[in-house]
């Protein structure tokens, strides 16, 4: 049994704004669940949402700073939580990261630095609980002090630094190092430095013992200078400390056999029930009910990563043809509008629904007979593999973890029973139109698709398979 300290900014449902969430939310348990000894350490924000009893465990002296630890649980499991208490970093409304206007908080840099300090104590058993991890396992920019500052330490657990998306990195002005009393010795360009300004996410990429990205596929993508954000030359000279590892989906709450929000339960074997579902989403929106008609649904942000544009590039040569189209999902104005007024011209075609509601996007994963995913970048992705379990068949550009979650149907594919998508390369709207051109070709074979949709349910995306990964990393370390 290992000890593990699991350091992370957000985790679900204590506290959410992306997959980052996700992951930090069901990994700890599906570790638990495998029998470790885990402990996540989160800050106290006041958004946080605590459902188990919150209790006061010792107060620690930090860079002069008073803190408070408390503890409480994850809600159903049986993880502990530390909260980092310190009211005037943490205790504000709304986003860990941004004011109401979408603007950092001024003093992030503070903020999180104060969090890895306190993370280091917890990881020295300096917090007086009589319990030292073996492993600090840390998740993104906002935890990437605490490799730097184990590294100072004498006797310190193993390190391991996960990157969810080299997008985003904590850069800070120079002048915020010195206001940060960081080590003389972490602050030069082989550390913290980059290119004169500190960088957080180069204190897991420079001193953790070993980094892992959310998929195999992405660990090799971002030793790349389109995908590297300038530290792919760090990356690629780390590379033997390097791997990826895909995440899981919670199959409790992605389940066509009990999902509560959707019309008809259905399983792989009693897949024609799952037109019913696809009924209920036609008439949601008003689009005519056609049964053989191909249904193609969208979730997500309206950003240029997931390839929003090549899909309205293609819009008016899709409308041409037999099928429809239900989008739901937020993000760039343009987008937006653009969408919408596609959706007025083509009332029987094309429903648009901004912003996002849980109950729906479980209604489109069940009734949509094809789910569009043509992103420029995906560390791992999520949309991709609920759709698999739903029989859904997702049309994916062949980068991050759609590259190492979906199996294109080809012959070969479809003679191994692996067949579960349709890939293509270029992000390009040329190449996204060919793929869709060859779903619908697919779609006109109901034997060939059944036998796609029999696959893709198949396929075991549980955390239990990614946490055992993570064990036997652990183990190794």
């Amino acid at each position: 049994m290992k000890k593990i300290l699991f350091v992370t900014s957000e985790a679900h449902p204590l506290i959410k704004t992306g997959g980052l969430a996700d992951v930090c939310g069901s990994l700890p348990k599906a570790l638990a669940e495998l029998s470790q000894d885990i402990k996540l350490i989160i800050p106290n924000y006041q958004a946080l949402k605590t459902s188990e009893n919150v209790r006061f465990i010792c107060a620690i002296r930090v860079d002069n700073r008073n803190i408070n630890i408390l503890e409480t649980r994850m809600p159903d499991s049986h993880v502990i939580v530390w909260l980092v208490d310190y009211p005037v970093y943490y205790n504000y409304p709304g986003n860990p990261y941004v004011d109401e206007h979408g603007e950092p908080w001024p003093i992030n840099a503070e903020r999180f630095a104060l969090f890895c300090r306190v993370a280091v104590e917890a990881a020295m058993d300096r917090v007086h609980q009589d319990w030292k991890p073996d492993i600090v396992h840390c998740n993104d920019w906002q935890t990437g002090l605490v490799p730097a500052f184990l590294s100072l330490e004498h006797n310190r657990p193993r390190t391991l630094f996960t990157i969810h998306n080299m997008a985003y990195q904590g850069l800070f002005p120079k002048s915020t190092a010195a206001s940060l009393n960081l080590p003389g010795k972490l602050w030069n360009p082989a550390g913290l430095e980059f290119h004169e300004m500190l960088s957080f996410i180069k204190g897991g990429l420079i001193y953790a013992d070993y980094i892992t990205t959310v998929s195999p596929t992405y660990a090799l993508e971002i030793q790349t200078p389109e995908f590297g954000y300038g530290l792919e030359g760090l990356l690629d000279h780390r590379k033997e400390f390097l791997g990826g590892i895909i995440n899981g989906i919670d199959l409790d709450q992605w389940n066509p056999e009990t999902d509560p929000y959707i019309t008809q339960h259905y399983t792989a074997a009693t897949l024609n029930k799952k037109q019913l579902n696809k009924f209920e989403l036609q008439k949601r929106f008003a689009l005519p009910a056609y049964a053989r008609i191909p249904l193609f649904g969208l979730i997500g942000r309206l950003v240029e990563q997931k390839g929003i544009d090549l899909i309205l590039e293609c819009l008016p040569e899709l409308v041409a043809m037999d099928m429809q189209f239900i989008l739901l999902g937020g993000g760039e104005k343009g987008f937006e509008k653009t969408l919408n007024s596609l959706a007025q011209q083509y009332p029987d075609k094309i429903a648009i629904n901004i912003g996002y509601d849980e109950a729906l996007a479980h209604l489109i994963e069940a009734g949509a007979d094809i789910f569009l995913m043509p992103s420029r970048f995906e560390p791992c992705g999520l949309n991709q593999m609920y759709s698999q379990r739903y029989g859904t068949i997702p049309i994916v550009r062949k980068t991050g973890g759609l590259a190492d979650t979906v199996v294109d149907t080809l012959p070969e594919t479809l003679a191994n029973q692996t067949a579960s998508g349709i890939v293509f390369n270029e992000a390009s709207s040329s190449s996204l139109l060919e793929a869709i051109k060859r779903a619908m070709i697919l779609y006109s074979f109901p034997d060939i698709w059944k036998k796609m949709q029999m696959n893709a349910m198949k396929k075991d995306f549980s955390w239990q398979r990614s946490a055992e990964q993570y064990l036997a990393l652990y183990e190794n370390l």
